[in-house]
Order: C-alpha cells, then structure tokens, then sequence
C-alpha cells in the first residue's frame, strides 16, 4: 500500500474565492493527491468566520468548506497540530472544533481535551492497520497559550518527545500495524534540520513509530531511514498564498508487511493563483535530483536497515 504525505494548506487571502465551489478547489493537483491509499496535509488554518485575532504576525482562518475542498481532492487526513489553528481565540476554536466533528477528512493534532488532541486516526487498507497522530513542536504563541490539557480544548504540543507524545505513539503501534506520526517542526526557512528535530526523530522512532513527517519550515527538508523507521524533516508549502517558496510535491511510501520500504516524490511547483501543479519532463528530473540531495544534512539513509 502507500502513503502520500504533502505540506502546509491554507485558504487565505486571494485563495479564499477556491472554497466558493470546493469540488474543484484543488482540481490542478487533485489526480495526484487521489493516487496513494492514504493521503495526507497539514491544514495551516483555523476553521471559523469568527472570533478576534491573535496578537502575532499573521492569522489564517476558512470556512469548514475547506475541510470539503480536501476531502474532493483525495486527502484523507489532515493536522491541524500547527502554529494557526488557534489564530482567531476561544470562539474560532469552538468553531474548529465544531467544524472537526462533522468533517469529511480524519482530523488530528486538536481536541476538547488532551486525549482527543492525541488521539489517532485510525484505518484498515486491504488488512493494514495504520494510525496516524499529530503535534507541534514548536514553543510559539499559539502552543503556550493553546495547548490541549486534561480538561482543556487545544492542539496537540509536544516541545519535547516526552511526556504525552511518546506514550500516545506506543499505544498506537499495539493497535496498529503502521504508526505515522505528522510533526510540525523546523526551523522556518531552513533546508536542514537542527537539534529539536533530530531529538523527537530519534525518540519517536524508538518509541515504535514508523514514519515521521512533517511541516513548518516554508521550505522542503530531507527525507530518509533512521533504522527501519522513515524520516521527512519537511515538506514545505504545498497550497499557498505567498510566492516566497514555490517547491513542493507529494512524498509517496510504499509499505510492505508493516515497513516502508522505498519512497518517490512527485515534484510541484506553486503557481501565482496559490496551487500546486505538477512538474514534467526535465524540470521533473531537476527538481527530484534536487530533493534527494536534501538528504545530505540529515543522517538519514537511502534505503532501510535489512
């Protein structure tokens, strides 16, 4: 089976006007997000028309037709563990919330308490058990001041690996065959990983996850096996209003008997209109060269431990 794993999505700004039909919203990229059997964004947004903005740089909110635009484009599952997903206070946050219950698409990395926020997505392809999580790493606004607690709604953070998302990880890998956990991590910017990356790699991994992905960066990172278990340090913007980092595309794993055993990566490019569109031809092979070559500062390998 595969899995497809893709970066930060949002409707903001001129992408708002895509949601007015949301079948088609994503339609330039659809075809390629329907191909794996699992396929998966970080949705880098609060889900609410309403609410007051938080005091930071920039706030991000859509309609929960969003939710509707992924779901019509083949994304399965979607974090919504990120710096964003609290950008307009408590009343966006009842809205996320809200929206979350009646989604289309499985949602993880946010909750009304601590449990929900860690809580997998869980699903079965063709006798496969794969379980999905989702955190922030990041010590920003919205983690220290929306965190999900026991009796708290909020996101799912984990500054370091321990003591929530660990436990959350060895409790899926006994449900499930396949454990992806969806980080958001990096620094923005930054083609190569520093130490808070690499340390929740390294304890996630021996915790009993098998793949470990994620966003934040703006920028795409490096990918490869620390031992048996599948590393991504960044995959970027994927939809996107701003054309300060245009490259991107859709990680593909192929899963055979519980372990990933090779990678692709279709290669994209983000148009002025905020959409990815697939690259072909030489510019294909350019941009693939180029995303392999994002391994050299990770200490990752090419291929899995035999």
């Amino acid at each position: 089976m595969t899995l497809g794993f893709a970066g930060d999505v949002h409707f903001e700004d001129h992408l708002a006007p895509l949601l007015e039909d949301p079948a088609t919203a994503l339609q330039p990229i659809a075809p390629a997000l329907r191909r794996p059997d699992l396929m998966m964004v970080n949705l880098e947004t609060a889900v609410t028309e309403r609410g007051s903005p938080e005091p930071k740089e920039y706030n991000f909110h859509a309609p929960p037709a969003a939710l509707d635009a992924l779901d019509a484009a083949g994304v399965d599952v979607a974090s919504l563990a990120n710096n964003h997903a609290v950008d307009y206070g408590s009343v966006g946050l009842q809205d996320t919330l809200a929206a979350v219950r009646d989604s289309p698409v499985g949602i993880v990395g946010i909750g009304a308490d601590a449990a929900a926020a860690f809580r997998p997505y869980v699903a079965s392809i063709r006798g496969t058990r794969i379980a999905v999580l989702a955190a922030t790493t990041l010590p920003d606004i919205t983690a220290l001041e929306w965190a999900a607690g026991p009796d708290r709604p909020g996101v799912a953070v984990a500054f370091l690996p321990r003591p929530r998302l660990v436990p959350a990880v060895r409790a899926a890998s006994e449900q499930a065959d396949v454990v992806v956990v969806y980080l958001h991590w990096g620094d923005e910017n930054q083609s190569c990983p520093y130490w808070r990356p690499r340390l929740h790699a390294r304890v996630l991994a021996a915790a009993g996850a098998d793949v470990v992905v994620g966003s934040h960066a703006h920028v795409l990172l490096g990918s490869g096996w620390l031992d048996d278990t599948y590393i991504n340090y960044g995959l970027g913007n994927f939809v996107w209003y701003s054309q300060a980092s245009t490259s991107t595309g859709i990680l593909t794993l192929t899963v055979r008997d519980g372990r990933v055993v090779s990678d692709s990566f279709a290669p994209a490019y983000i148009e002025p209109d905020g959409r990815p569109r697939l690259l072909e031809g030489a510019a294909r092979a350019e941009a693939t060269a180029a995303w392999r070559e994002l391994r050299g500062c990770t200490d990752l390998a090419a291929q899995p431990r035999r």
